[in-house]
């Protein structure tokens, strides 16, 4: 009776220390991977210069953007603040960076002051020093498939590129420039 009573202790003692330990390890917030922290490379102040060639969506002209990123609470996401004018006047924007476990790609949302709100959420891919993301999304009511190219110069620099494919399928450049981190 004796040892029955001490192995029913001492396997509920095991069953709660081991459930003791279950629910610490689930209680432990998630910690940012690898590819998420990449996205550490736009964390910073950047100065933007470049230029908008003209086409359907919008007129062509020179801009310059001023952009503040920081992480975004709990690491998996950067959160960055624009302001600047280009070739439609001034404008303010909001841009977020992730990266998706799930689709295997990093994400781009974005929305500015002068009315763009991206429908769509672009995926992007990142070889080497190069971040490319793909878009399908309507633009003037049209369906337009567009990418965006950055390649990074240094840990202070980058160039970056936004094509546009015509109904040929050649891309076009709608924009390009620099950034350099302040």
């Amino acid at each position: 009776m004796i040892k029955r009573a001490l192995s029913s202790v001492i396997v509920c003692a095991l069953a709660c220390a081991g459930a003791a330990v279950l629910a610490e390890k689930a209680a432990a917030p998630p910690k940012p991977g690898p590819e998420t922290q990449k996205l550490g490379y736009f964390v910073g102040k950047w100065k933007s210069k470049g230029e908008m060639k003209e086409n359907p969506f919008m007129p062509g002209g020179k801009f310059e953007m001023k952009d503040d990123c920081t992480w975004f609470e709990g690491g998996f996401a950067v959160v960055c603040n624009s302001q600047g004018k280009g070739p439609m006047g001034p404008t303010k924007g909001i841009g977020i960076m992730a990266y998706s476990a799930e689709d295997k790609a990093y994400t781009y949302y974005g929305l500015d002051s002068l009315g763009m709100i991206m429908s769509t959420v672009p995926k992007g891919q990142v070889e080497g020093k190069t971040w490319t993301y793909d878009d399908e999304s309507k633009m003037g009511g049209m369906t337009v498939k567009s990418r965006y190219v950055l390649q990074e110069i240094s840990a202070t620099e980058y160039t970056f590129k936004w094509e546009v494919q015509g109904e040929d399928g050649a891309w076009q450049t709608v924009a390009e420039g620099k950034s350099t981190k302040s």
